[in-house]
């Protein structure tokens, strides 16, 4: 790109990273891309930011530009897009993931106890062996694997690998023995432990019964966090995404990010949600924190949980699991408990994000919203994340009291024949109902559900119009009536997810007034194939009028 002092002529690199942004700096010749005040697609060809990172001027071809200008560079007519936002992310276990074992890539067991070996021969200084991303339904498997599997590549050391949706974990022997978990242990409320015939655990801990094991594992060091949050804002800002909700926010999880904003190292947009309300009372107080380090990090509430997932079948049902007649779910809360906990984070105007995947924990949360809505009143943006699984007769209350459905579509990829396995075809009429939900009232937020899926905005676009796998299967869509439009789908990444986490009016649209957080791409989602979406590549990331990233 060509960069041109309008005081004085002085040379730059285009290589540079962290270029600071000059009083009115002019960005011209580009081809740009937002949703405007309206919410609807707005093209433009220039757009001005001050020495703050904020935009001034949006300017489309022969528009007159401001007499200020100190500062221009040439676009190259490349596409400009908003910076991505990424609505359900976990940023400290997608950087601890991308420092341990990652066996999302494995298609077989025998596959994933090779890669277990060969990482525990290649780090033999590591007490234990850590990790995740198995999924015993990718394997083909049929069953959960067990302990004694693992014992047959690493019996030395303890393992605990989690898998892939989070909601369990695969332990071997040593990690159980030091645990003191035997066949007399019991699983805690909202959790399982997998037993054989003769009820002695066989290696998988579901859901609240992880604890009994991950609670041995040793803390990692504040250093150790600091490395895995620089991990994680490397692979967001690879994927041109600059601003994410964190769900599960640990107090040493804030910290964390405060020490990296307080170094200057904090290079991504973080909306905060604490993982109880000890935390969120501890940070926030009587209240959500002011946005941040100029609006770099902000609490604005609660990660609360009602079921589990899918994949282990902790997913709360109407109806038994269609595979496993047996169990119709595993409850984390019970109804009292969730309206309880709702209530107290929204009596000091605190807001929830209410984990419900199964279409009983739907409707509970769905319920819940309705009757503390009559109590706790005003701009409350209820979040309900993930929404995978709802009965079509509750559909319609995502439109009542701004119930915002935080979807992630790279789920629907991933899981689309595990759903018809567990639920049967007569029960999937609100799977993944992106199109049903807008036409009720509702709102969406994308996001991935990183580490569970690839932080990979791009790709959940492509899904999000075509409900089709990176191979294009199935044809013409897995029940294509929930496509959502391109428009819909690129405002559910950027100023929707950013109005999910009460951040419209300071980024997620490139509008005068907001930051200066946009990326250039090679391509135009709103013109290109699918398939090609999923390509697209990110040249440069710029937040707050700062370029941190350039390719």
């Amino acid at each position: 790109m060509i960069r041109i002092f309008l005081t004085a002529p002085v040379a730059l690199s285009a290589g540079l990273l962290a270029t600071p942004a000059f009083a009115d700096t002019l960005i011209y010749n580009v081809d740009g891309i937002t949703i405007d005040e309206e919410g609807e697609v707005k093209r433009f060809t220039e757009i001005v930011f001050d020495d703050d990172g904020r935009i001034t001027h949006v300017l489309e071809r022969g528009e007159e530009r401001p007499e200020d200008i100190e500062f221009a560079q040439d676009g190259e007519g490349q596409v400009m897009l908003p910076g991505m936002i990424d609505a359900h992310v976990h940023v400290m276990s997608m950087g601890f993931a991308a420092l341990t074992l990652d066996l999302s890539g494995a298609v077989s067991l025998e596959d994933a106890l090779a890669e277990i070996a060969e990482f525990a021969e290649e780090n033999q200084g590591r007490p234990w062996i850590l990790g995740g991303g198995w999924n015993q339904e990718k394997w083909g498997l049929g069953r959960f694997p067990t302990a004694a599997e693992l014992d047959a590549v690493v019996s030395d050391r303890p393992v605990m690998l989690e898998r892939a949706d989070g909601h369990a974990i695969w332990a071997n022997s040593l990690a159980m023995e030091q645990a003191g978990v035997t066949s007399e242990t019991e699983a805690p409320t909202g959790g399982r432990i997998i037993r054989d015939a003769g009820g002695a655990p066989t290696g998988v801990f579901i859901d609240y019964a992880s604890s009994l094991i991950a609670d041995t594992v040793p803390v990692p060091r504040p250093e150790d966090r600091d490395t895995a949050l620089a991990m994680a804002q490397q692979r967001l800002l690879e994927n041109g995404i600059t601003a994410v909700a964190d769900m599960g926010t640990s107090i040493e999880d804030w910290h964390t990010f405060r020490r990296a904003a307080d170094r200057g190292e904090m290079r991504i947009r973080i909306m905060s949600y604490a993982n109880s309300l000890e935390t969120m009372e501890l940070i926030g107080g009587t209240g959500p924190t002011p946005w941040l380090y100029d609006d770099l990090l902000r609490l604005n509430g609660i990660k609360l949980y009602v079921d589990g997932a899918l994949g282990s079948r902790g997913a709360t049902l109407k109806e038994p699991y269609e595979d496993e007649p047996s169990t119709s779910g595993l409850s984390l809360t019970t109804p009292a408990q969730l309206r309880n906990r709702m209530s107290r984070a929204a009596l000091d105007n605190f807001q929830t994000a209410v984990h419900a995947i199964g279409d009983a924990a739907n409707a509970d949360v769905l319920m819940a919203i309705a009757e503390l809505s009559e109590t706790y009143t005003g701009d409350r943006r209820w979040r309900i994340e993930h929404a995978q699984i709802v009965d079509v007769d509750d559909l319609a209350r995502f439109g009542e009291h701004g119930i915002i459905a935080s979807m992630q579509p790279l789920h629907q990829t991933s899981d689309r024949t595990m759903a018809e396995a567990r639920l049967g075809e007569d029960r999937l009429g609100g799977a993944y109902a992106w199109r049903s939900v807008l036409e009720v009232g509702g709102r969406l937020a994308f996001g991935s559900d990183a580490p569970v899926e690839p932080a990979d905005a791009f790709a959940g676009l492509s899904v999000a119009i075509s409900r089709t796998d990176a191979d294009g299967q199935p044809f013409g869509g897995w029940r294509a009536t929930e496509t959502v439009s391109r428009e819909a789908a690129l405002a559910a990444f950027t100023s929707d997810a950013a109005f999910a986490g009460f951040a419209d009016g300071r980024f997620g649209r490139l509008v005068p007034g907001e930051r200066a957080d946009f990326i250039f791409v090679d391509r135009d989602p709103l013109l290109a194939a699918p398939s090609a979406i999923r390509e697209t590549e990110i040249r440069e990331v710029w937040v707050g009028g700062v370029r941190v990233l350039s390719k």
